[in-house]
């Protein structure tokens, strides 16, 4: 076991990332898994983690912080009669199917690769916030199979490669067929969960045995930031929800937009500067 003096700044630097995601989480209404792979990035290179698995250990380790929260969220929305089982049911093999294959290609991905990936998709997420119209949409019901299992893959896939729990995506699909806002952000939370559990493993798998991962790792998964983020974000989204009543829906929107071209904007220039 790694002397305290090694672990002590890795704890601190870890505990100062979990405010930040769990405020702006909750003033996102997000699981903050796009706050937290940026934030770990930068942490773990902080910490001297090599750049060659550090992109890999923020998304993996993202993921496996999402679990909780999304099992802890699904149940509460459920009680409330607000989640589409039939489209959970629907997707119960395609969201992880592809959450999985996301896990494939991380594992063979550089971590420059992984970069760009989140960066464009963060990119075209930020746009939609940003441009977002409620009167967008594309039909009055969500459409049939195949396309709405092949939706379900890709929002495993996108989800997987952005270490994220899928919720943006999701909202993003039910309420261009419209669905309510509310309904689609309460099923969001399982898809989060169709996508945490598998992506948990998959990471553990595509990271198995690597070298250079810090202490308390197991393939792409920090444990010590699993253990000291899951209480520290779940302690902090309440003030961040505070803060987000003070702010109207579209100053919200246009405020993760402009948080997803920052993060955008910074990991095209970790690549190419």
């Amino acid at each position: 076991m790694p002397p305290i003096s090694e672990i002590l700044p890795f704890v601190l630097a870890l505990a100062a990332a979990g405010v930040v995601a769990g405020l702006l989480a909750g003033m996102f209404g997000i699981g903050g898994g796009a706050i937290l792979v940026p934030i770990f990035f930068h942490v773990f290179g902080l910490l001297g983690v090599p750049e060659e698995v550090r992109m890999h250990l923020a998304l993996g380790t993202s993921l496996a912080i999402i679990v909780p929260t999304s099992i802890r969220s699904f149940m509460a929305h459920r009680q409330r009669g607000a989640v589409d089982m039939q489209l959970l049911k629907g997707w119960a093999i395609a969201v992880p199917l592809g959450t999985l294959l996301a896990a494939a290609v991380a594992a063979k991905a550089s971590s420059t690769e992984l970069r760009l990936i989140f960066a464009v998709i963060a990119l075209v997420l930020a746009f939609r916030m940003i441009f977002n119209r409620a009167s967008w949409q594309l039909g009055e019901d969500l459409p049939r199979n195949p396309f709405k299992f092949l939706v379900g893959v890709a929002i495993g896939i996108l989800s997987g490669l952005m270490g994220i729990g899928g919720g943006v995506l999701n909202n993003t699909f039910m309420t261009l067929y419209g669905r309510p806002i509310h309904q689609a952000v309460a099923t969001s939370s399982g898809v989060g969960v169709l996508i945490s559990l598998p992506g948990l493993f998959g990471y553990l798998w595509a990271g198995w045995g690597e070298a250079g991962l810090p202490p308390f790792s197991t393939g792409y998964i920090n444990w010590l930031a699993v253990a000291l983020l899951i209480p520290i974000t779940l302690l902090m989204a309440p003030y961040g929800a505070r803060l987000a009543h003070a702010m109207s829906k579209r100053q919200l929107e246009m405020g993760f937009g402009i948080f997803l071209i920052v993060v955008s904007a910074q990991f095209f220039l970790s690549v190419y500067s």
